[in-house]
């Protein structure tokens, strides 16, 4: 294959490049900030009355989305090709792994959270425009962006970074002025004894899903590695500025949040972000707000609409059956990838429930990123001498607290919320099968095109 089939591997020359470290950043908050920390609010106040223990999650929540950054930059910098955990878990332990994380993220990593997106702008939308139909808002824009995407990789890029811009300059609008509402909560950041006892309830621990969901993006320039300039050095650089400007963010907004507006009003609620901006603004403020809150969506979706398909992509260079996924038109973009995630994302926005599939959602992401952390500790151990332009920060101490957090949501999740894991392991199940199916048409195996070309 040439390296415009093979989607930019770590061998392709500069020029083929087109996404500089800015971009990449951009990338990583673009798909970190969006549906997330505008639409999940609601359910943690819903299972927790205590101000600081809804903050406590979002703390943990950013020193778990920083611990992983350092992580994925560590393996990043090893195997710059596109695709993130498919490439990675493909060359750790084997390729059918590989293979069902790259199922999982066509399925519950990007389709699932396109619609999550587009339902929440169709919510946010229908709030100051009620004539509006939600379910075509949320369609419609879905294939707008989709189509975007197909022109061209550049012009995807400078939308993206238009679109991010405004979305950080909101937040910091929305943020700075928050502090002078005319009503505020009466919040405290000095823990009681009753606030302790919630920070270690099961509440908390199943709220976390809805805090990783937010974070979830930390990982996403991982996925076009092999469209990065100098990604052994911009890759990592990338994903930890993006976790640790995103962590800071999300820990002021969802203050305000709870600053501007009492928690009964707030619990249950998808549109917290139109709540908050009409306290602070007023109802015609608000309405302006959260026109903002829109720009915001359709940034976090147009990145999750850029950045999915390279995941499909790669894993069909490798499955001989799938290559016509690979097929990309003369300026770049995956097309038939990009239509497929399309088609998947509508289909779960016509048909799925907000609640119900971001539990889905994250449950089957929080699996492959524990499996993908835990390949630090496993290519330590096998391969100690081979080279690493990056080595993770405060390791072992770092992905084992990333583990440790995400094994403790997992584990609640599993008993408290038993039917959104299921259909989680039932995805993985239908893709092991498909798997089983296609393994005969293999073109190669992964880790003969990344890992054995960096042994020393």
């Amino acid at each position: 294959m040439t390296d415009r089939e093979q989607g930019g591997i770590q061998n392709a020359p500069d020029e083929k490049r087109p996404v500089t470290l800015f971009s990449a950043a951009i990338i990583v908050v673009a798909n970190m900030i969006g549906i997330g920390v505008f639409t999940t609010l609601g359910f943690q106040v819903a299972s927790l009355q205590s101000p600081f223990a809804v903050l406590m999650l979002w703390v943990l929540g950013g020193v778990g989305a920083f611990c992983g950054a350092l992580c994925y930059g560590e393996l990043g910098a090893m195997m710059p090709r596109s695709g993130g955990e498919y490439t990675y878990l493909s060359n750790i332990y084997h390729p059918a792994v590989g293979f069902l994380s790259g199922w999982v993220s066509m399925v519950a990593g990007f389709a699932a959270p396109i619609a999550l997106a587009a339902i929440a702008l169709g919510e946010y939308a229908g709030a100051i425009l009620p004539g509006l139909d939600k379910t075509v808002i949320a369609v419609s824009i879905v294939v707008i962006l989709s189509v975007v995407h197909l022109t061209d990789v550049r012009f995807g890029c400078h939308f993206q970074n238009l679109f991010t811009g405004g979305k950080i300059l909101l937040i910091v609008i929305f943020i700075v002025l928050g502090f002078f509402v005319p009503s505020p909560q009466n919040i405290s950041l000095v823990p009681s004894r009753s606030d302790l006892g919630s920070v270690f309830s099961p509440a908390f621990a199943i709220s976390l899903v809805y805090v990783f969901y937010a974070y979830s993006g930390w990982n996403s320039s991982s996925y076009i590695a092999g469209e990065i300039l100098r990604p052994e050095k911009n890759l990592p650089i990338s994903l930890f500025l993006g976790a640790a400007f995103v962590s800071l963010c999300y820990c002021l907004i969802n203050y305000i949040f709870l600053y501007t507006v009492p928690m009964s009003e707030l619990s249950g609620q998808i549109d917290v972000g139109y709540l908050s901006a009409k306290s602070i603004f007023g109802h015609r403020g608000g309405n302006l707000m959260t026109v903002l809150v829109c720009v915001a969506l359709i940034s976090s979706l147009s990145s999750l609409i850029m950045v999915g398909p390279r995941v499909t992509q790669t894993m069909s260079e490798d499955m001989k059956s799938l290559r016509f996924l690979a097929k990309r038109n003369a300026r770049g973009a995956p097309v038939f990838a990009i239509i497929l995630q399309a088609a998947i994302a509508i289909f779960l926005t016509l048909t799925a429930t907000f609640n119900t599939v971001l539990t889905y959602v994250g449950f089957t992401l929080a699996l492959f990123a524990s499996l993908t952390v835990l390949g630090v500790f496993v290519l330590r151990l096998k391969y100690p001498h081979r080279p690493r332009p990056f080595k993770t920060w405060g390791y072992p101490v770092t992905p084992a607290i990333f583990l440790l957090l995400y094994g403790w949501m997992i584990c609640y999740l599993f008993i408290e919320r038993p039917l959104p894991s299921v259909f989680g392991l039932l995805t993985l199940a239908s893709g092991l099968l498909l798997y089983k199916l296609l393994a005969t048409k293999r073109l190669r195996r992964p880790k003969d095109n990344v890992i054995e070309k960096s042994t020393p």
